[in-house]
């Protein structure tokens, strides 16, 4: 089995957090993989030698300022009584809502869901702040999600 119950996920707390908790027919579209397919998944996607964005080297696609176009305000949108993800991240994602979409933390930690249910429940998913990756199966757009509440846009090198 590739993936767990978010019931069995270590953080399941960000998506049954009382402030905004995520309904239980939606926590079944939203799938935390295993540590092993999630170290799979990272070293095939993310970086084959750092296990996470704090110890990217340079050959790290992420690092490569060429990949990144932008960089957003993220924090004050999610600290506000708005749900929208920011304007110009969506803008900049544009995709269909039943992408699948890879929420990566870090190399033991990836969860996978679809684009419609990351851009409603994105506060969720940024609980933890500490340099998110998100991509999309087989899609070239990247957010790379910064713990001082910046949030880089750009593609996937």
């Amino acid at each position: 089995m590739s993936y767990l119950s978010v019931e069995e996920y270590p953080r399941k707390w960000i998506f049954n957090h009382s402030s905004m908790p995520v309904p239980k027919e939606v926590q079944a579209l939203i799938k935390p993989m295993t540590q092993v397919r999630s170290a799979q998944f990272w070293k095939e996607n993310i970086s084959s030698s750092s296990p996470d964005a704090d110890r990217f080297s340079s050959d790290d696609w992420p690092m490569k300022t060429s990949n990144w176009l932008d960089s957003i305000d993220w924090m004050s949108s999610w600290e506000s009584d708005d749900e929208s993800l920011p304007f110009d991240v969506a803008e900049h994602i544009g995709w269909q809502d039943d992408v699948t979409v890879y929420f990566c933390y870090e190399k033991y930690n990836v969860v996978e869901t679809k684009w419609y249910i990351f851009r409603r429940y994105w506060k969720n998913f940024l609980f933890y702040d500490d340099g998110p990756i998100l991509i999309g199966r087989r899609r070239k757009e990247a957010l790379w999600f910064q713990d001082n509440g910046k949030v880089k846009i750009g593609t996937k090198g």
